[in-house]
């Protein structure tokens, strides 16, 4: 459905008073006019394209505007040259569905029931396919049916490479395609309509319920947050592009189950162990044993005694069950991934885009509008457009120093936070009021939290439309490679934006802050030390504000902004309906119009990119917040019925478009787990207490009884002679300031753990790589199968052709 908006012949012809009206009245007449005038070009050039264009169009009007609706459809000889052109695959023979599930399959071989089952109607059949051919029509099933024979997907398919390729004007100017006319208000929306309203009738039989009611009521609907995802009907009404994403979306899910099971026992065992710690105990019955150094020099000084609770509270995370934990998620990341490529291959077979990237996928319609040459693809053969790699390169190279300055404005932003929190911790700290002295370290690193989050979010909305900039001047030649490359761009700057201040609170935080009469300063302020509970409590806190509000602020926005944005656009499209004055009855929107009313599909990178950055917290940082699993799991199965019913309900039906798998995301994903690794060594190492405490307990005693008090350095001479009072402080310093031997046997301690800890753990993933095969045993016999017969065939045909040219002769 084409769509565009013109003033109505009433108002064209008012006179405007004033000069400024005039002109602006001027101006808008000229704009309308050239709208016309490139609307009519492009209609008559489709016309030229054997498009044939309706005889008249649905208006929708009222006294200022007017909505013209026109509807597309190509005719059988159009769909058969396009369908040839793009590679489309269409069914040679049909089989029984084989989709199948491996929590299915495991409580079948226990003989226990499946609550996750549930039986959904019309289940798609699978198919052997091929690349269509116009001269093997006869091959194909269902050939002799026109009106079937290519599904509403694969007609959506059609028209919309039409319509982005079709040029309208000059070019070399860049005049092509309906994508630019949409940009520059000439069409205002160009989409494919939905089947008829999601919600059925009540009482209607499930067997007759179209593709998008099945949808609403075996998939977005909330009761079924517990069942499977009818991935095939998902395929066939959205295509593997979207399929793909709930695909991955739902198997993530059902792996954080057990993650979170852990993780939730990991800090149910913390907070048993927090009540019988032995060092908490010391410090809450110290009373005045210990005073400590103030915090700056207009400060106090302050009873250890007085952060009893916030050190308790580092007990929550800071155990031995959070090392075990530490390996338990890598190797888990690792099964996870190697498990999704298992079942990325079963569902790229079934659904026929195994070689998809490699040898189906076209140029995109940009590139091919924009390309200055053509060249022979070393692949097919074919002559394709194309683009110079050494001018790409020279793009590349200009867009990755945009990049670079942009996480130079990130990298700005954090010194800024750091300052902050460091500024605001002294002013509270020389409050004099002890109920606030022991906490500003807390207090700066809470509010410090929150003032990062809302610059993460604000840099990121700047820096995606950047980045879409950017890579539309690159030029790639794909789809597949745009989105990659613009993928690469966004994930780069905001892993720099996410995870920069978790990353300076876990290794960096708390390593230079020197000692008492030599301090260290960043622009002439203290740098931050540890909260009394330790950094790793700060890092849980830091996590927990920057990702659990940003599932909250993600979920508000998917939620309440889509109904507000779609309630807006009903409301001034519902008052340009055609008005019948001798009619009051209301006249219920037709289709086309009810789907303009709809929103327009923003597409899947913000989810895979919420869902990633996800994942890099559940990993990288799952050390500092066993809890992390447990959140993300709950955020998922939310999310999974937002994303539907956005889907089915408020966005405009997206074209179909296929796809082998989840593209960059995957490697992505790799990287955050190798990533994790010896992220999760660095935080047990040197931000953790475990260490200490195991060093402690080898070399003074078992029970940890004296704990406290051998943490705690004496300040220097020079220090107590200046004040005249004796104060304590946290390091393994000698009373000249220097470091302990303690100092220096704990960090050989430590640098060996992380090399043991990455080398084990690097080992034993490997293993597993090498365990489990990249593709199931029973797909790999599929596709020798497949090979097989398709041999058999040719040779049947060059049988056939020898005898005929025989009887022939």
């Amino acid at each position: 459905v084409l769509v565009w908006e013109t003033a109505c012949r009433a108002q064209e012809g008012q006179g405007v008073e004033g000069s400024d009206s005039e002109s602006t009245g001027t101006w808008w007449k000229t704009h309308a006019v050239l709208h016309k005038f490139w609307r009519k070009k492009f209609l008559n050039k489709l016309q030229c394209m054997s498009v044939p264009l309706p005889s008249c169009q649905h208006v929708a009007e009222d006294k200022k505007k007017a909505v013209h609706y026109l509807l597309l459809s190509a005719p059988w000889s159009v769909l058969c040259y396009y369908a040839e052109d793009l590679n489309l695959r269409l069914p040679l023979q049909a089989l029984a569905n084989q989709a199948s599930n491996w929590s299915a399959r495991m409580l079948r071989r226990l003989g226990m029931p499946n609550l996750l089952a549930e039986e959904v109607p019309n289940l798609p059949l699978d198919h052997y396919t091929c690349q269509f051919k116009v001269n093997k029509l006869q091959w194909f099933l269902g050939s002799k049916e026109q009106d079937s024979f290519f599904s509403s997907t694969q007609r959506h398919q059609i028209l919309r490479e039409i319509l982005a390729t079709t040029p309208y004007g000059n070019i070399e100017e860049g005049q092509v395609g309906v994508d630019r006319l949409l940009n520059e208000g000439v069409f205002t929306a160009a989409f494919p309509l939905h089947d008829v309203s999601p919600v059925p009738r009540e009482g209607l039989d499930a067997n007759t319920l179209n593709q998008r009611q099945i949808l609403f009521q075996y998939w977005a609907c909330w009761r079924n947050w517990n069942k499977y995802q009818p991935l095939d009907h998902i395929r066939q009404y959205f295509g593997e592009k979207i399929a793909f994403y709930f695909a991955w979306l739902g198997f993530y899910t059902g792996w954080l189950l057990p993650a979170a099971v852990v993780g939730t026992l990991v800090f149910i065992m913390g907070v048993f162990m927090m009540f019988d710690d032995i060092p908490s105990q010391e410090i809450c019955e110290s009373e005045d044993q210990f005073q400590m150094c103030p915090l700056c020099k207009k400060c106090p000084y302050w009873l250890l005694s007085s952060i009893c609770s916030m050190f308790m509270a580092g007990r929550l995370f800071d155990h031995g069950g959070t090392v075990f934990f530490s390996v338990f998620m890598t190797l888990w990341a690792v099964m996870f991934l190697e498990y999704w490529k298992r079942m990325n291959a079963t569902l790229a077979h079934r659904w026929d885009c195994s070689d998809f990237e490699d040898i189906e996928e076209r140029p995109r319609p940009e590139f091919v509008a924009m390309a200055p040459m053509t060249m022979r693809n070393p692949i097919t053969g074919v002559e394709e457009p194309y683009f110079p790699k050494r001018n790409q390169i020279h793009r590349i190279l200009a867009g990755s120093m945009v990049i670079i300055m942009m996480i130079s404005v990130v990298v700005m932003f954090l010194i800024s936070i750091i300052l902050y929190r460091a500024i605001i911790s002294l002013l509270v700290a020389s409050s004099r009021d002890f109920r606030f002295v022991a906490s500003a370290s807390r207090i700066a690193s809470l509010t410090g939290s929150v003032v990062n989050l809302i610059f993460i979010l604000m840099l990121s909305k700047i820096y995606i439309a950047l980045a879409h900039f950017l890579t539309k001047w690159e030029m790639h030649r794909t789809q597949s490679k745009f989105e990659d490359a613009f993928t690469f761009k966004v994930f780069i700057f905001q892993f720099v934006n996410f995870y920069s201040s978790p990353i300076y609170i876990a290794i960096f935080k708390g390593r230079f802050v020197g000692y008492p009469g030599h301090y260290g300063t960043l622009f002439s302020v203290r740098n931050e030390e540890c909260g009394p509970g330790g950094c790793l409590i700060e890092l849980a806190q830091e996590l927990l504000v920057i990702m659990v509000g940003k599932q909250m602020i993600n979920n508000v926005q998917e939620i309440v902004l889509p109904k507000l944005k779609g309630w807006w656009q009903k409301y001034n499209l519902r008052s340009k309906m055609t008005s019948n004055e001798a009619s009051s009855a209301p006249v219920p929107p037709v289709p086309w119009q009810s789907n303009c009313e709809l929103l327009v599909p923003e597409g899947l990178f913000d989810e895979y990119l919420e869902m990633v950055l996800q994942f890099g917290f559940v990993t990288i940082f799952v050390a500092a917040f066993p809890l992390a699993p447990l959140f993300a799991l709950l955020n998922n199965w939310a999310e999974i019925r937002v994303d539907a019913q956005k889907f089915v309900c408020e966005y405009r039906r997206p074209v179909a478009e296929r796809a082998q798998g989840i593209g960059i995301w995957f490697y992505i994903l790799e990287v955050i787990t190798n990533l994790a690794v010896i992220s999760n060594a660095f935080l047990i190492a040197f931000t953790s207490d475990f260490l200490p405490r195991l060093y402690y307990q080898y070399t003074h005693a078992t029970n940890l009884h004296g704990y406290v008090n051998f943490t705690l350095a004496y300040a220097p001479d020079t220090f107590v002679s200046q004040y005249n009072i004796t104060c304590r402080y946290r390091a393994f310093r000698e009373a000249t300031g220097q470091y302990s031997l303690v100092h220096w046997n704990l960090l050989a301690i430590r640098l060996g753990f992380i090399i043991v800890f990455e080398h084990v753990v690097f080992f034993i993933t490997r293993l597993i790589e090498l365990m489990v095969p990249d593709l199931p045993e029973s797909v790999e016999i599929k596709v020798k199968r497949e090979r097989y017969l398709a041999k058999q065939a040719l040779a049947e045909n060059q049988v056939n052709i020898r005898v005929e040219l025989a009887f022939a002769l």
